[in-house]
């Protein structure tokens, strides 16, 4: 019997972060010769179709699938009921997958059969359901090495008493429980999901549930690069041997592309407004400050006015994301004080979402305000754009200290939000301290670029992901 084509079956946990970096990895596939198949939840399918309605057409090589979620279509699916997605998946959706991949795996002669399974690292139960019908599994995990490393290393924080930790607690305490990370981790610089009084906390649990279990995959995938991550991958490894270092994707993605960069796949769950474009076109060099807290951050109106008089009273340009769901019970916009209003008018510009790739980009932009999620840090870093970083949750907490104070590419301002330090840090940014992190992020900038050109750690990571992908596919067929 001829050789047939490895058919991969990709299924990112449905937010935002997720899809880009596993959208990303479905075509690079495509350009390995591998088939893919996208498998999205009905409702992430459907906001997608909605902003991106050449979704479809855009990608002929990735066929899109949907699997119920079980949710009301009206549901938020927020960072604060994200237990309920959490749940919903593990009850109803894990039975589905099972009875999708057990009617697609028996018919190996199928163009259908799926014969490898891409899944996102928090989603482990498709690990168990892979491995019930046998179908080889790569957990991939879309956040940093450090912050992965340091929620595998949970059950060693509580040994060593670190974890949980009071309410009075100093949280400029050293860490030592973190293997790689002593010289400089503190407790205000554990992920978010570490700041609860109980272990027993369901949203914790899981994660280190979700962690720990990655480890029954066949292989582990990351986000990053060697040059990058490179210690805390030693430390990975140790426990995950088959580890593929493959970023930083959105860059590798663009290395491989024989097309325009225009070409480049949408993955936006927001419509964008490319408006923001024409306004940078207008601006000096290196003059704009961009500042979006990514898709799942919510802050509250004394946040937002913080944020604002910050901005105004720096006198500097900006860019400003402002979703229509990132205020936390967002009232009547005439609350902000008219004079703040004018000013930011004269000096600012404001969208719903924005094309962040290619603004980054932009030769006006001089810094960015981000949330530290990782796909904004390795797009910043890429683009050689310094960062004021205001972590929100999960791993952004630790890649905002990794940003500040291994990188050297950014401030930490996390944990504080009042007009004065972010005034104090927009001008630091943007004057004080600009030359010298400008120079680190260029620095980084040539690692990443190095990383995924032809030859580059990433580049040939990749290139063993998608031979041991068309050998466990094989191996599959054969057996079946």
């Amino acid at each position: 019997m001829d050789k047939a084509p490895p058919h991969v079956l990709i299924f990112p946990f449905p937010a935002q972060g997720h899809i880009n970096s596993m959208l990303r990895l479905a075509n690079m596939l495509c350009l390995a010769g591998i088939q893919v198949t996208f498998l999205n939840t009905d409702h992430t399918h459907h906001r997608l179709l909605r902003s991106n309605p050449d979704l479809l057409a855009a990608r002929p090589g990735i066929r899109f699938r949907t699997i119920s979620d079980d949710l009301q279509p009206d549901h938020p699916r927020s960072t604060a009921l994200v237990m309920d997605l959490y749940d919903s998946l593990r009850s109803v959706t894990k039975p589905l997958l099972r009875a999708m991949l057990a009617g697609s795996g028996r018919r190996a002669e199928s163009d259908d059969a799926v014969t490898c399974i891409v899944a996102d690292g928090i989603l482990s139960f498709a690990i168990d359901v892979a491995n019930e019908v046998g179908i080889p599994i790569v957990a991939f995990r879309t956040a940093s090495a450090c912050s992965f490393w340091a929620f595998f290393c949970g059950p060693a924080l509580e040994a060593g008493g670190e974890f949980p930790f009071e309410d009075d607690a100093d949280m400029d305490h050293p860490i030592k429980s973190i293997p790689g990370m002593e010289a400089f981790l503190r407790h205000r610089d554990l992920p978010s999901f570490f700041r609860v009084k109980q272990l027993n906390d369901r949203l914790l649990q899981a994660v280190l549930s979700e962690t720990q279990n990655a480890s029954k995959a066949s292989g582990f995938i990351l986000n990053t690069f060697e040059d990058l991550e490179g210690p805390i991958l030693s430390h990975i490894r140790a426990h995950f041997p088959t580890t593929y270092a493959i970023g930083p994707l959105h860059a590798h993605l663009k290395y491989r592309l024989t097309e325009s960069v225009d070409s480049l796949p949408n993955s936006s769950l927001w419509t964008e407004d490319r408006t923001c474009m024409t306004w940078l076109d207008s601006q000096p060099n290196k003059s704009v400050l961009y500042v979006s807290f990514g898709s799942f951050t919510v802050i509250t109106r004394d946040e937002l006015l913080e944020f604002w008089h910050g901005l105004v009273n720096s006198h500097t340009r900006f860019l400003w994301v402002i979703r229509p769901d990132l205020v936390d019970g967002r009232g009547d916009e005439g609350q902000i004080p008219s004079e703040l209003r004018e000013a930011a008018d004269e000096r600012g510009c404001f969208v719903g979402w924005a094309p962040q790739e290619d603004v980054l980009a932009h030769s006006a932009i001089g810094g960015f305000l981000t949330h530290s999620g990782w796909n904004s840090t390795l797009e910043s870093v890429c683009a050689g754009v310094p960062m004021i970083c205001w972590p929100f949750f999960v791993d952004q907490q630790i890649n905002s200290r990794y940003v500040g104070e291994v990188w050297k590419v950014g401030l930490d301002m996390k944990d504080r939000c009042d007009r004065r330090t972010v005034e104090m840090m927009i001008k630091e940014l943007m004057e004080g301290k600009r030359e010298e992190l400008v120079r680190s992020t260029a620095r980084i900038a040539n690692l990443a670029k190095r990383s995924v050109s032809q030859g580059g750690s990433s580049y040939m990571n990749f290139e063993k992901l998608a031979e041991d992908i068309r050998s466990m596919s094989q191996r599959f067929i054969r057996l079946m």
